[in-house]
């Protein structure tokens, strides 16, 4: 679209799509539908802190264009990604006479990438869906790979389905309204990229620290960009975690999803989960001998730097964490596994080495 554009393609076949990165496409929507089929009637679903900032602006375009729309709001936070809010979308689809024809379009942060593509997946046998990802995160992360999904009490994401978008626009000038909090967190998922994958990108962050966390917009564009390459390498190996590859990608995240759930899924934003996630992953990978200590340091000082947290809150129940790992659905033939490195750059999925190491990963991050 413009010289400041980029295009990362997820190349699955039937199910191939573009992210399109870059400044003030937003406006460009309905273009960008358009160009992948098009629409005659969308539901957008967004949430309380986005509607007003851009879902109505994007149902609007669509109006504007002659296509029908209607505005699906859901609460801001975790605690929408549940069956019962699942529900209540599904019946009003039904009350706003959605039928297979309707394409879903989320604007929003991961929580609404998630439940909306859930919606998508199952409303009518599954719809089209898009992803205009609102924050960092969403734009580097949960937007790319058709992962969608809802919670159970003390189980994230334990209900859902893997169904691709059609597409993915990322608007990066809509990051200059997001919380400073909320931005922070996404750097967290971005971090995990150079860790598992790329040794080279992680020392381009730890170089280029600063600007990143000053939204400097050519920087930026190169944390998305390299991000969604890097997802999409390994989706593309993996769609529906068959392999072990995709699993790669959940670095940090078994110890971030039990905290999670340990603190009611409403105390920590989920990077900030995964922050504190990948502390104890580095620190069980020392444990093992897989890496030394001034790898673990590396991932500390550039987390640090970004403002992210890196020990446990505190009143934390380690005991209470060891067992909301065994719902983890990484845990396969009754064992837990861990994405753990074996330097940066690269990360292997390994048995558990027990509970004694696990204990001693996590009283390494009480704070």
């Amino acid at each position: 679209m413009t010289d400041s554009t980029a295009t990362v393609r997820v190349e699955l076949a039937e199910r191939s799509y573009d992210i399109l990165i870059g400044a003030g496409l937003l406006d460009r929507v309905t273009e960008f539908v358009d160009a992948r089929g098009g629409a005659r009637h969308v539901a957008v679903v967004t949430d309380t802190n986005v509607d007003g900032l851009y879902g109505d602006a994007v149902a609007d375009r669509f109006v504007d264009a002659g296509v029908e729309a209607h505005v699906l709001v859901v609460d801001a936070g975790e605690t929408s990604k549940s069956p019962d809010v699942a529900a209540d979308l599904w019946q009003t689809m039904v009350d706003e006479g959605c039928d297979r024809q309707t394409v879903v379009v989320a604007v929003g942060g991961g929580v609404v990438g998630d439940i909306a593509g859930f919606i998508a997946a199952t409303f009518a046998r599954g719809l089209t869906f898009f992803q205009f990802p609102t924050t960092l995160l969403a734009q580097v992360d949960s937007s790319v790979g058709g992962k969608t999904g809802v919670n159970l009490e003390g189980a994230k994401n334990m209900v859902g389905a893997f169904w691709q978008p059609r597409g993915v626009l990322v608007d990066t000038d809509v990051l200059s309204t997001l919380p400073d909090r909320e931005f922070r967190a996404g750097l967290a998922e971005v971090v995990k990229y150079g860790v598992i994958l790329d040794a080279d990108f992680f020392g381009w962050l730890e170089a280029s620290a600063d600007a990143i966390v000053a939204r400097d917009a050519g920087a930026l564009r190169r944390v998305i960009q390299r991000s969604c390459q890097l997802k999409a390498q390994i989706v593309q190996l993996d769609e529906t975690e068959q392999t072990g590859a995709r699993a790669k990608l959940n670095y940090g995240h078994t110890f971030g999803h039990a905290l999670e759930a340990a603190t009611g899924y409403e105390q920590l934003l989920h990077g900030e989960a995964v922050s504190i996630g990948m502390v104890c992953a580095s620190r069980m990978a020392e444990l093992m001998g897989r890496i030394t200590a001034d790898e673990t340091n590396r991932q500390l000082s550039l987390l640090r730097r970004f403002g992210l947290p890196v020990k446990l809150p505190r009143g934390i129940d380690l005991g209470e964490l060891s067992s909301l790992m065994w719902r983890d659905k990484k845990v396969h033939d009754g064992e837990i596994r861990f994405v753990l490195p074996s330097r940066l750059g690269e990360v292997d999925l390994v048995p558990s080495p027990g509970d004694e190491q696990l204990m001693q990963s996590l009283r390494s991050a009480q704070a």
